[in-house]
C-alpha cells in the first residue's frame, strides 16, 4: 500500500500585487538616492536623473521645446528631473509585481535600467567613466538586494492559511518599504546637495576682473522713466535676468584646466587660459538679448551692462580663411549655436566674449567663465553659455543644436513691445492712467511706440532716451480711462522704420510676432 506524501505546510498565495509594487517602489528609490549620494561624493560620477534627463533633452523630437516652455516657463528643468524621477519609479514599481512571479525576468530589467543609466553617464562631458561605472554598478546592486529583502519580508509575514497578508505582518512591511523610500529620498537630496556644493568648491574664484580697456557710456539723461510702478528696470539684476538653455545642471568648469580654443578654418589656431583671456582689452557695453521661445508679452528678455574680449579680436589673431561663413560657438556640455560671420564683421556691431555681467563674474547660471553676447541675435544661435570652443566653419557645413529641431537658422532678434503697467486683467480707477512697458529691436532701435485703447487711433507714447540701438528702450502712455471694459494694445517702430506687425505667429520657427494686448476694467 502506498503512503502519500503530505508537505508540512501548503505552498503560500500568491504575493499580492499592490505589495509586490511597493516593493519595487522601495528598491528603486533606494537605488536612485544611493546613485544620487554617489554623485555628490564621487567626483565625476554621473547623476542619474541628470545624465537621463540630458539624454532626453537631447532626444526630443522637434517643438518639444517650445511646448514644454510655453506650459512650464523657466520651470521646465526642474519638471523636467522629477518627471524622470517619478518614471523611474514607477517602472521599478513594475518590475517590483514582475519579481514576485517570475524575479529572473524582474533582475533583467534592473540590469537593463543600469546601463541605461550608464549610457546615459558616458555621453556626460561633465562625467567621467570609471566613476560613473561605480554608481552604476552599486546603484543596481542595491536596486537588487533592497528588492530581494523586502519581497522576502512580505512573503515571511503571510500565513498559510490566509489569502492575505495579516494585518500586523502588512503594517511592518509597508512600514519598512517607507523607511527604505524615506532614507532613500534623504540620501538623494544630500547627494544633489553634495553634487551642487562639489562642483562649486571645485570652481576657484574668478578673482578681480580687470577694468574695461572701454566702458560703456552711461546711460543718457531721460533714459529711465521715473516714478511708474511694475516698469521693467533699464537694466535687468542678474538675480532677476531669465535662464533658457539645455543644461539640467549648471556646468562649473575649473578655471585651472578652463581654455577657450579658437580653430576650423584659420590659419592661426591658438586656445586662452582664463588669465590669458582676462589679460586681452576687456570692453564694455549694455545689449539686450531675448529668447527665440519668448511669446508676445513674455518675459524671456533681458537688458544687461556685458564686458569682455571682443569677438573680432579674437577672429583676427586667429586669421580667418575666407572661405569661412559661420561662426560657431560649443558650451563645455556640448550645447552648439551657430550665426554668420558677416554679422560679427559688421562694424557698427560689437559681439563679445563676455566675462561679466553687470559688474560682477558672470554668475554660473549665466555661463561663467564666458559666454558670447552677439547684438541683434536670438540666444539659441548666439549666445552660447559656459563657452569653450569656438570654430569658423561654412555656413552649410555645421547646424547648430537647435537648427534641426526644426528652428530657423538665421534667427535676428524681431521687433517687440510689452505692456508692464497695468497687468493683464487689472482694475484701474478712472482718470489719469499710466501704461507703460518696454521695446526692443536689437540692434536696430526703436523709433516710436504706438498705443490704442479699444478700435480708437493708434497714439504716440512718451520714449525713453536710448542707451544704445542694441538696448530695449521704456515707453509710457497716460490715457484718461473711462469707466468700463477695454483692450489695451500696443506696437512699435524700429530704426529702420519698420512698424511691428499684427499678425500673430508662434515663437517656432523663427521669433512670436504680433501686438501686445492686455484687457482691463476702469472702475
Amino acid at each position: 500500500m502506498r503512503t502519500a506524501v503530505q508537505t508540512p505546510y501548503p505552498a503560500p498565495p500568491p504575493l499580492p500585487w499592490q505589495a509586490a509594487a511597493l516593493a519595487g517602489l522601495a528598491a528603486g528609490a533606494a537605488a536612485l538616492g544611493v546613485a544620487e549620494l554617489i554623485a555628490g561624493l564621487l567626483p565625476g560620477a554621473a547623476s542619474p536623473l541628470i545624465a537621463i534627463g540630458d539624454t532626453v533633452i537631447a532626444l526630443q523630437p522637434p517643438g518639444a521645446k517650445q511646448f514644454v516652455v510655453d506650459i512650464f516657463g523657466e520651470a521646465d528643468k526642474a519638471i523636467l528631473v522629477a518627471t524622470v524621477g517619478v518614471v523611474a519609479l514607477a517602472v521599478a514599481a513594475g518590475l517590483g509585481v514582475v519579481a514576485g512571479d517570475r524575479p529572473g525576468l524582474a533582475r533583467i530589467g534592473i540590469a537593463t535600467f543600469g546601463l541605461a543609466y550608464l549610457g546615459a553617464g558616458l555621453r556626460d562631458p561633465l562625467s567621467d567613466a570609471l566613476p560613473t561605472l561605480i554608481g552604476v554598478v552599486v546603484s543596481v546592486s542595491v536596486a537588487l538586494v533592497v528588492l530581494g529583502w523586502l519581497l522576502a519580508l512580505a512573503r515571511r509575514r503571510r500565513a498559510p492559511e490566509a489569502a492575505q497578508m495579516p494585518a500586523w505582518g502588512r503594517r511592518r512591511f509597508i512600514g519598512t518599504s517607507l523607511a527604505v523610500a524615506g532614507v532613500a529620498l534623504g540620501s538623494g537630496l544630500v547627494g544633489r546637495s553634495l553634487l551642487e556644493r562639489g562642483r562649486e568648491a571645485a570652481l576657484p574664484q574668478a578673482g578681480r576682473i580687470p577694468d574695461p580697456s572701454s566702458t560703456a557710456p552711461p546711460p543718457p539723461a531721460g533714459a529711465e522713466l521715473e516714478g511708474v510702478e511694475g516698469l521693467s528696470p533699464l537694466v535687468t539684476p542678474n538675480s532677476e535676468f531669465y535662464r533658457i538653455d539645455t543644461a539640467l545642471i549648471v556646468p562649473r568648469p575649473r578655471l585651472d584646466t578652463w581654455r577657450l580654443r579658437v580653430h576650423g578654418l584659420v590659419d592661426a589656431p591658438f586656445e586662452l587660459t582664463y588669465d590669458e583671456l582676462l589679460a586681452m582689452p576687456i570692453h564694455e557695453q549694455y545689449v539686450t538679448i531675448a529668447c527665440v521661445s519668448n511669446e508676445v508679452g513674455g518675459n524671456l528678455v533681458g537688458n544687461a551692462r556685458w564686458a569682455g574680449v571682443r569677438l573680432r579680436e579674437l577672429l583676427d589673431r586667429a586669421q580667418v580663411r575666407t572661405e569661412a561663413t559661420q561662426v560657431v560657438g560649443r558650451a563645455v556640455d556640448r550645447f552648439t549655436a551657430g550665426f554668420p560671420l558677416e554679422w560679427v564683421l559688421a562694424a557698427d556691431r560689437e559681439a563679445l566674449v563676455a566675462v561679466t555681467m553687470n559688474g560682477e563674474p558672470l554668475p554660473a547660471d549665466h555661463g561663467f567663465p564666458a559666454r558670447l553676447i552677439v547684438p541683434g541675435l536670438y540666444g539659441y544661435v548666439s549666445a552660447t553659455k559656459w563657452l569653450a570652443d569656438i570654430e569658423l566653419t561654412t555656413w552649410e557645413g555645421f547646424d547648430g543644436y537647435w537648427v534641426p529641431l526644426g528652428w530657423a537658422k538665421e534667427a535676428p532678434i524681431l521687433t517687440q513691445s510689452r505692456i508692464d503697467v497695468p497687468r493683464p486683467s487689472a482694475r484701474v480707477a478712472a482718470g489719469r492712467t499710466p501704461i507703460a512697458g518696454v521695446a526692443w529691436a536689437p540692434d536696430r532701435g526703436i523709433n516710436a511706440v504706438e498705443v490704442r485703447i479699444d478700435d480708437d487711433d493708434w497714439q504716440p507714447a512718451t520714449v525713453s532716451t536710448p542707451i544704445s540701438d542694441a538696448t530695449w528702450v521704456q515707453w509710457l502712455f497716460t490715457w484718461d480711462a473711462p469707466p468700463g471694459a477695454h483692450t489695451i494694445r500696443v506696437r512699435a517702430t524700429d530704426g529702420l522704420g519698420d512698424v511691428q506687425t499684427d499678425q500673430r505667429t508662434r515663437p517656432d520657427p523663427d521669433g512670436a510676432r504680433g501686438h501686445h494686448q492686455i484687457e482691463v476694467t476702469v472702475t
